[in-house]
């Protein structure tokens, strides 16, 4: 699989300076958890789930989340697993399709062991379990679950926990809580593919919705959360781990109160106004801005409710030719000692040492996601994914 891998080969040939990499479900856990994407989320009770994986793994998803969690009704657990084992064997009767990264989603540690035995021949279609409301006391006995139906099936396992959980958020309570999270993932850390943001969960708490207009940095009481996690598990110095973004909700606007996010002259600059009108009546303008204060702060990838939420998450994920630029010249050997350069773009100064992190991130960006040719911006991208 590979990002864009929907679009026509002339179309990425113009797009991109270098064309996103090709990726498989046994690649090595650190490029992997950066080509999670835009993980899209499906209930496990959808009763044609196969060709729902089938066709949005057409589309250019790469990684989805089938829920028998929070999406489904508490009644409806063992219908919904009952439906994962039959969609999944159907799906591995079905040689040379396309699908992304699958993952389930689960209530209860005795459920992974359950499912993978359940799964039988077809388990080889899994890529692991979402863990939910995980803290070092609730998350031990998936982790350890995990790793006992991996060593039964033979078959690699990842987990994702998610980050949801009120002492996570109380102030009294977070960095105790953050300190034990640290320590549970990682005595697992070969099978921890990236932590995941319950960022719905944590408004809860205090009876909060976050409206179209607003991003999740603009709920002070969440983003005190995000900067706290990313603080303390996702630092760049080798300890950290992979964090994705926060749910975006919506998908279609009915009445606003603030003027649109988009500028309208990237896309009057490529005759794409209409694209930005489709953009703004759908709330996308939001989850844009919502996506590069992710990446600001230093969240990759994102949870997605919406077919139509992906395409803007990978656009914004492609590596900017300049971007590309800089971080090569940061990399270059003869730059290990140090030292500040002009960039190529004659725009900034590089300084070797401190940006160094941010040039390895980069990178291995670049790698899964491509970087674009240097005269194409976000609204190509989407653009060229959206005609497909």
């Amino acid at each position: 699989m590979r990002h864009f891998g929907h679009v026509a080969p002339e179309v990425r040939k113009r797009l991109f300076y270098r064309e996103p990499g090709v990726f498989t479900q046994d690649s090595p856990a650190r490029l992997l958890s950066a080509a999670l994407g835009a993980t899209l989320y499906s209930p496990a009770t959808r009763p044609r789930l196969a060709d729902d994986v089938v066709k949005q793994g057409g589309r250019g998803v790469v990684s989805m989340v089938l829920c028998l969690e929070d999406s489904i009704d508490d009644a409806d657990v063992g219908a919904g697993e009952e439906n994962l084992v039959r969609q999944f064997t159907d799906l591995a009767g079905r040689p040379g399709a396309d699908l992304p990264l699958l993952f389930i989603r689960v209530r209860v540690p005795e459920q992974i062991p359950d499912l993978v035995r359940r799964l039988g021949p077809a388990v080889r279609l899994l890529s692991g379990f979402v863990l939910p409301k995980f803290t070092a006391e609730r998350g031990l006995p998936f982790l350890e679950a995990l790793t006992t139906a991996e060593a039964g099936s033979g078959h690699r396992l990842f987990a994702m926990p998610v980050l949801e959980s009120p002492d996570l958020l109380y102030r009294e309570s977070r960095v105790a809580t953050l300190e034990g999270i640290y320590r549970t993932v990682d005595k697992f850390r070969d099978r921890v593919l990236a932590l995941r943001l319950g960022v719905t969960d944590f408004c809860s708490s205090y009876g909060l919705r976050r409206g179209p207009d607003m991003t999740a940095y603009d709920i002070q009481v969440v983003a005190s959360v995000i900067a706290d996690v990313v603080n303390m598990l996702g630092r760049a110095d080798g300890t950290g781990f992979t964090v994705t973004g926060p749910v975006w909700e919506y998908f279609r606007v009915q009445e606003r109160m603030f003027k649109p996010l988009l500028r309208q002259s990237p896309f009057l600059e490529v005759q794409a106004v209409a694209l930005r009108e489709t953009l703004i009546e759908h709330a996308m303008d939001g989850l844009l801005r919502e996506i590069s204060l992710d990446q600001a702060n230093g969240l990759l990838g994102k949870t997605c409710i919406h077919p139509s939420h992906v395409l803007p998450v990978h656009a914004l994920s492609v590596v900017s030719h300049e971007e590309f630029s800089d971080a090569q010249d940061i990399l270059r050997p003869e730059r290990g000692g140090g030292g500040v350069l002009r960039s190529a773009y004659t725009n900034k100064m590089n300084e070797v040492k401190p940006h160094r992190a941010w040039a390895e991130r980069i990178l291995l960006r670049a790698e899964v996601f491509g970087v674009a040719n240097e005269d194409i911006g976000f609204v190509e991208l989407l653009a060229a994914g959206l005609t497909e």
